[in-house]
């Protein structure tokens, strides 16, 4: 995970963008591990850790609609999360994790769902993924998922 974080502030550097993130599941250790890496303060620019609904909606702009419709744990909740993030901390590229980390879960929400969203300049990608193992082997998961999304962003 080090490395990726690794490239991934070296790709942000060489780009001239910065990042935020957006976190549920993962409870900050995206932003815990760009910030692992010397020189993590010239691109990221906030990070924010969202449990709950309200906090989703009141720091991230996430719409009650949309909670509503899809829950925390969607796709579309972690798109606007993305976005959110990118513009309220003013960055140029955003990495959004939800979902159930576990060891709870059920059927239509099994623990190891976890969505994951980057936005960058024009361009957004979000995806769904099933992992599987302990709660903080999920999470690690999502933690370099989500930087393989931000890594390939910086590469398009």
């Amino acid at each position: 995970m080090e490395q990726l974080a690794r490239q991934l502030v070296d790709a942000l550097r060489k780009c001239g963008w910065t990042v935020t993130t957006a976190e549920s599941c993962t409870g900050g250790g995206i932003s815990a591990a760009l910030v692992d890496i010397p020189g993590a303060s010239d691109v990221l620019k906030m990070a924010f850790v969202t449990y709950c609904d309200e906090a989703k909606e009141e720091l991230l702009g996430v719409r009650k609609e949309t909670l509503a419709e899809y829950t925390a744990v969607s796709g579309q909740t972690a798109y606007e999360m993305a976005l959110g993030a990118s513009a309220r901390a003013k960055a140029d590229l955003a990495l959004a994790a939800t979902g159930i980390a576990g060891p709870g879960g059920t059927e239509e929400f099994p623990a190891g769902l976890v969505f994951l969203a980057c936005t960058g300049p024009g361009r957004a990608e979000v995806r769904e993924f099933h992992f599987r193992g302990s709660r903080n082997e999920v999470r690690k998961q999502a933690i370099e998922q989500a930087l393989r999304m931000g890594l390939k962003m910086t590469e398009s």
